[in-house]
């Protein structure tokens, strides 16, 4: 393996990660106005989530930086060709975090009420724009030869993204309901189960459409044939066995049958770009790969053994806080957010 292939793979693990932790905050903040019947519920939704949300952020700065040192090229592309959609990512994650941090500040319901729907917005809006955004990576984009982005806003909306879009946004909140089944008691959870079963449901149904768009969309089907691979079989094994798994109660089984559904949909995703980083719609040869996107040599050497001191940290700050907090709530804990 190069170094460029090892620093593809970490970028792979970190977005995976953060799809995996930042994906049941996501779905937590989309069912909050629904399985949240009260103040005091949907402040016990906020706490279920307040240990992790920051630092299940800190996976996404990582994949960021990771690209910005490995790969610059792909980061200067994709940020610039996706400057609108990206700049409103921040914004909705930023208020996302500014609402679970202020909400119960004051009394005032209407102050609670702004706070709740920043945080919705918050949440429902990253997996929209990343489904975007995957979507369009894989479906290609028009890169000239100078490796820029000279398509416009409107061009990253079609059939295809919006579907991604949609279905990841489901698979979050899925993910999300599942979450709260474990982190809750009682009425709460009973509802957080059935949002589970509901969103799940649909959920399958738009990856069944996003993956036979991909056949016609992507050039899955020119790379693999008619059988996806094992890993996006693996998926679609785990996302069908969620409900099972929701009827009989077993929550942790459904939650992790999620996870992996994430897990193996990511990877699914990156394996059908490798080499390449971002496909080019005007011509094939101009697609942004792992050789021409690269740093030099030296830089994927050095940041090599930087990355193999921090990630370590970042892993081992993450089983520490999901250890530390894995109590669940009910509604006579302590209130925070």
């Amino acid at each position: 393996m190069t170094l460029n292939s090892l620093w593809f793979a970490l970028i792979v693990i970190l977005f995976t990660g953060f799809f995996v932790l930042e994906g049941f905050d996501f779905g937590v903040g989309i069912l909050a106005p629904i399985v949240g019947k009260s103040d005091e519920e949907r402040r016990l939704l906020y706490n279920s989530i307040g240990p992790f949300w920051d630092g299940n952020e800190v996976w996404l700065i990582a994949a960021g930086g990771a690209m910005f040192a490995a790969f610059p090229q792909w980061y200067a592309t994709l940020f610039s060709g996706f400057y609108i959609p990206l700049f409103l990512l921040v914004i909705a994650l930023i208020a996302r975090g500014v609402g679970l941090e202020y909400r119960s500040k004051l009394p005032a319901q209407h102050w609670r009420k702004a706070w709740d729907t920043a945080i919705f917005l918050g949440s429902v809006l990253p997996p929209i724009i990343w489904g975007i955004a995957l979507a369009n990576i894989m479906k290609g984009v028009p890169i000239d030869a100078q490796m820029n982005d000279v398509g416009s806003l409107w061009g990253l909306v079609n059939l295809y993204s919006v579907v991604c879009a949609i279905a990841l946004m489901l698979l979050f909140a899925t993910h999300g309901a599942l979450f709260l089944t474990l982190k809750t008691t009682g009425e709460i959870q009973t509802r957080a189960r059935k949002a589970a079963r509901r969103t799940g449901l649909w959920t399958t149904i738009f990856m069944l459409i996003f993956v036979i768009l991909s056949y016609f969309y992507s050039s899955i089907f020119s790379k693999t044939g008619i059988d996806p691979g094992t890993i996006a079989v693996l998926a679609g094994i785990s996302l069908i066995s969620v409900p099972f798994f929701i009827r009989a109660k077993k929550d942790g089984w459904a939650f992790l049958m999620t996870s992996f559904t994430i897990v193996f949909s990511t990877i699914t995703v990156f394996i059908d770009l490798f080499p390449r980083v971002m496909v080019s719609s005007l011509n094939p040869n101009w697609s942004l790969t792992i050789y021409n996107a690269a740093s030099n040599p030296y830089s994927l050497h050095v940041m090599t053994w930087i990355a193999l001191t921090l990630i370590p940290i970042i892993l081992g700050y993450t089983i520490w806080t999901f250890w530390t907090f894995r109590k669940r709530l009910s509604l006579h804990d302590h209130m925070e957010y």
